[in-house]
């Protein structure tokens, strides 16, 4: 892929070709996590009363409230050492875009592979894609098995972050994924909040290094596609306000959602347009000045969307509101964008969440896919314009995949895959420097 050779090092070459060699050991694993979850699953309330937060805890960001060791797929629970690694859920503490302090999940996996770099084991902390909103979609539920099946709900969750986990894992990188803000744990989960979501990774990396008991100046780099595209992204922005003593090296941020005035009409209509309600649902929960111009501007239709979506994951949401227009939820039958452009107030709304308006501290490799038909390419090459502006070091890489069943989401996908090793190794070309 010719835009992925520019930003990668002819000094890296070492770094660069180890994921390489390495990606069959990966697919084989992902076969295999296909192939289990295929034959078994777990009910997705047996998760006891870990993600239920102490009365009180830390407010300090990146405080560790508890840890909870668990095996991954196909080990042997209790015993250590096993490949790829040794994983412990993780509950920490995290900012509310209000400043209030919020009890967040993930998990950090620290790899059996040796770190051949220079200095400490780095860390990347992950950003999943869009799982829903329900709590039984967080990741860090589904790691002995990576799906999860609800037949009473019914829910079937999914997390596919595997494939970047265990690459990274391969190449002795520490890895760390938060499950976001009020995933798992009591509270609405507010998807593509910009300062939560940027938050949730950086404290998540400051809890990861407290976890594996690392130095806290060790290296650290975000990385995430699409909802985890604009977390990292978000991350790296508000990494020298919001966590300066942070030491980022880089960040990967595969199709940011950087101006959502710009996603809402990309999503409405495809197969993922229920995906809009979590966005609703997030505003919601903190702009209240938003409830009664929803009760207002939806119908019934509209609003039981958004009430079913706060629960579902987005399997299910794809199968409850798939390639609906965003036109059908309203009571003047306008679609939603032109709702928003009438109400000053939810433009705000909407305008808090712009990504670019602050400048990184390290690196940044943005993707795009020219015909994604989820994340419109124009406003990434923006996010990018905006960076680059303020003086940011950033790189824009593109995927020239030609339209494949637009609205099926394959144009958002294929380059997500397309950008898996390019990626990896522009974060470990930076962490070899």
């Amino acid at each position: 892929m010719k835009p992925s050779r520019g930003f990668i090092s002819k000094s890296k070459s070492a770094a660069r070709r180890r994921p390489l060699r390495q990606l069959g050991v990966v697919l084989l694993s992902t076969a295999l996590v296909g192939t289990a979850t295929a034959v078994a699953a777990s009910p997705a309330g047996a998760v006891g009363d870990f993600y239920r937060p102490p009365a009180s805890y830390s407010s300090t960001p990146g405080s560790v409230i508890r840890t909870q060791a668990t095996p991954l797929l196909l080990q042997i629970p209790g015993l250590p050492n096993q490949w790829p690694g040794d994983a412990k859920k993780m509950m920490y503490t995290s900012t509310r875009q209000d400043g209030k302090p919020t009890a967040v999940t993930g998990y950090v996996v620290e790899p059996t592979a040796a770190w051949r770099g220079k200095g400490p084991r780095p860390t990347v902390v992950i950003g999943p894609g869009t799982v829903g909103q329900g709590d039984q979609c967080a990741g860090s539920k589904m790691l002995a098995l990576p799906m999860s099946l609800d037949p009473v709900k019914p829910s079937i969750g999914v997390n596919y972050a595997g494939l970047e986990m265990n690459l990274l894992l391969l190449n002795g990188v520490r890895v760390a994924v938060t499950d976001y803000v009020g995933m798992g744990t009591p509270g609405v989960h507010t998807y593509v909040n910009r300062v939560e979501s940027g938050r949730a990774m950086l404290d998540a990396a400051r809890a990861a290094l407290a976890v594996s008991k690392a130095p806290e100046n060790a290296p650290v780099a975000f990385s995430g596609y699409s909802q985890g595209g604009g977390a990292a992204a978000s991350a790296a922005e508000l990494a020298q306000s919001y966590a300066p003593e942070v030491n980022v090296k880089a960040t990967y941020a595969g199709a940011p959602p950087a101006d959502l005035s710009k996603v809402i009409d990309q999503i409405d209509g495809t197969f993922i347009a229920g995906g809009i309600g979590y966005a609703i649902n997030g505003l919601q929960a903190r702009y209240p000045a938003l409830t009664p111009i929803l009760r207002k501007e939806l119908n019934a239709h509209g609003l039981g969307v958004l009430a079913h979506a706060a629960t579902q994951c987005i399997g299910d949401t794809g199968l409850m509101a798939g390639f609906q227009r965003t036109s059908q939820w309203t009571r003047n039958g306008k679609p939603l964008s032109a709702v928003i452009a009438g109400q000053p107030e939810v433009k705000q709304m909407i305008d808090d969440q712009r990504i670019g308006r602050l400048k990184p501290n390290a690196p940044v490799l943005i993707s795009t896919g020219v015909h994604d038909d989820v994340i419109p390419t124009g406003q990434v090459r923006q996010l990018y314009r905006d960076w680059k502006a303020q003086g940011a070091d950033v790189r824009l890489a593109t995927s020239y995949v030609p339209p494949i069943f637009p609205g099926l989401v394959v144009n958002h996908g294929l380059p997500m895959l397309e950008f898996l090793l390019p990626g990896t190794s522009f974060l470990l070309g930076e962490f070899h420097r």
